[in-house]
């Protein structure tokens, strides 16, 4: 495990997002997924959202929420247990911006910065999103969103907003 683990707890924000199937469910099981590694603590999660679907493919609403975790992974291991979860799940990735059986992004990892091939945090565009800002502001409004500015601070501008439904236990 040398290089994969931090020596103690990161709080880190994710984002996920489902619009096929039993939405509520896929959400659900991707953070018992992540739980069950034993690497990563829910500390809270945010309501769920109905959204519009982002980008060009026609599809469904998405139901979008966001979680608040503790992890001991460094943010490469952290991206990867992801992953992990939603091919587990079975999330086939073959349409940029289609349906999503479920998505996992890392939104924040502590107050890092980084720039690697394929993982980018805080995640890009994230400060412009209101399927995002919305759930992470409920659960984390201090969360910063890389451009100086906090969750809470961003939403406040932040366009669609009119778009997003609380989805109330359902």
């Amino acid at each position: 495990m040398t290089g994969t683990s931090t020596p103690k707890p990161v709080r880190a924000a994710l984002g996920l997002g489902s619009n096929i199937g039993d939405t509520r469910a896929n959400l659900d099981a991707a953070l018992d997924g992540l739980s069950q590694s034993g690497d990563v603590r829910v500390v809270a999660r945010s309501s769920d959202y109905r959204t519009p679907p982002w980008g060009p493919v026609p599809q469904d609403d998405y139901r979008n929420a966001c979680a608040l975790i503790e992890t001991s992974l460094s943010p490469r291991a952290l991206l990867d247990l992801c992953l992990s979860v939603e091919r587990a799940l079975g999330r086939v990735r073959d349409v940029r911006w289609g349906p999503r059986l479920i998505d996992i992004d890392v939104l924040v990892y502590g107050d890092e910065t980084v720039e690697e091939e394929g993982l980018s945090i805080p995640h890009p565009r994230m400060g412009e999103r209101a399927f995002v800002l919305v759930p992470l502001a409920e659960i984390w409004p201090d969360a910063p969103v890389g451009d100086g500015r906090t969750a809470a601070e961003a939403l406040a501008t932040c366009p669609g907003q009119d778009e997003i439904r609380r989805l109330d236990g359902a």
